[in-house]
């Protein structure tokens, strides 16, 4: 493992961080604040980059002293084989952050799921899924934050977004776009059958500056009412929820998980910048697709993945192949190597 040449040139990360950094110093830095942002964005990127190669090699050096020291002494060999495992998780975490290429991955990300066609089975599947992001999000430190849900009157939601804080969240994340299949013996069907239940999951880029997405004022309608969600008594009888439709492109957002009209306001406008920023995201993605002649086999609304509780156990992706049996693990947020295979095979490095 050498410090120079290929993806993990180090001196040429060091040597990109020294002219950023310049740059930040320079008189009149802050006079354009979305090009400021978007410099230190790539900063801290480089910064990141340069962080996970220290670990990788101390963790790397950490496991070739213990491999020295098994060879001369057997005693150490527990110790060699643990090192050697360290190395092997940490390298291949440092080269899944190689795969983040895109413009906006090293973003938060917001996070929406709408249950299915169903009734109680969907909304109880869309719980479950907002529970797994949820721990996920936990096992990799990231802040999250309830943006705003809509709970169902028999149990389960109808629909919640979640925010996902933290670098490279929506690198990650927006491998889960799509729609989710849940098959299990419903616990709610007292015949014991087996139901099927689907549920939508939409992953949106957190914008970072509020030059990044330009809205203007003319360009909205805002709507105040009761929330109708569960909450107390203040939340349900002050028109504390909010209703945001952007009307040239008809976007519609809404927000009522706050007991304060002005935080619900800003949590929906924070949610319409980062449909908005989707928005030109996938429509630059289909300029280019069409200009590379690509065929999007893959589009939002597909089912993506399959969670089959009976008549057996196993998490398969349709787009990668990529299976698990452990579906209990998966459930409790053990999605990485879903994660990892999709950009292996999808990441696209320009």
């Amino acid at each position: 493992m050498t410090p120079s040449g290929g993806p993990f040139d180090i001196d040429a990360k060091l040597e990109i961080i020294s002219q950023l950094e310049k740059q930040t110093y320079a008189s009149g830095f802050w006079d354009e604040p979305g090009t400021a942002q978007e410099i230190l964005n790539k900063l801290n990127r480089q910064r990141e980059i340069v962080k996970g190669y220290d670990v990788t090699l101390s963790a790397y050096e950490e496991a070739q002293a213990a491999l020295e020291l098994a060879s001369d002494d057997n005693d150490f060999t527990p110790e060699a084989e643990k090192a050697a495992l360290a190395f092997s998780r940490i390298l291949k975490d440092m080269e899944l952050t190689q795969m983040l290429s895109g413009e906006y991955d090293n973003h938060d990300a917001i996070l929406a799921i709408h249950a299915g066609a169903g009734g109680l089975e969907a909304q109880d599947w869309a719980e479950m899924l907002l529970r797994m992001f949820s721990r996920w999000a936990e096992r990799h430190s990231y802040k999250t934050e309830l943006i705003d849900s809509l709970p169902a009157d028999e149990g389960g939601i109808k629909s919640a977004t979640l925010a996902v804080v933290g670098l490279n969240a929506y690198g990650y994340l927006k491998s889960e776009r799509g729609v989710h299949r849940l098959v299990r013996i419903s616990p709610y069907d007292t015949l014991g059958r087996r139901h099927t239940s689907f549920a939508s999951v939409d992953v949106l880029p957190q914008v970072a500056d509020d030059d990044e997405v330009a809205v203007s004022s003319e360009d909205l309608r805002i709507d105040t009412y009761r929330s109708s969600g569960k909450g107390g008594q203040h939340l349900n009888k002050t028109d504390s929820a909010v209703r945001i439709t952007h009307l040239p492109t008809g976007i519609v957002v809404q927000c009522q998980d706050e007991r304060s009209q002005f935080s619900n306001k800003e949590r929906a406008m924070q949610l319409l910048k980062a449909k908005l920023l989707d928005k030109k995201i996938r429509e630059r993605e289909a300029e280019l697709a069409s200009i590379r002649g690509e065929q999007q086999d893959i589009g939002w609304g597909s089912q993506i993945r399959s969670y089959v509780f009976q008549p057996y156990r196993l998490v398969k992706d349709h787009r990668t192949g990529y299976e698990m049996g452990n579906t209990d693990a998966v459930m409790d947020g053990e999605i990485d190597g879903f994660i990892a295979e999709y950009l292996r095979q999808f990441s696209r490095i320009d």
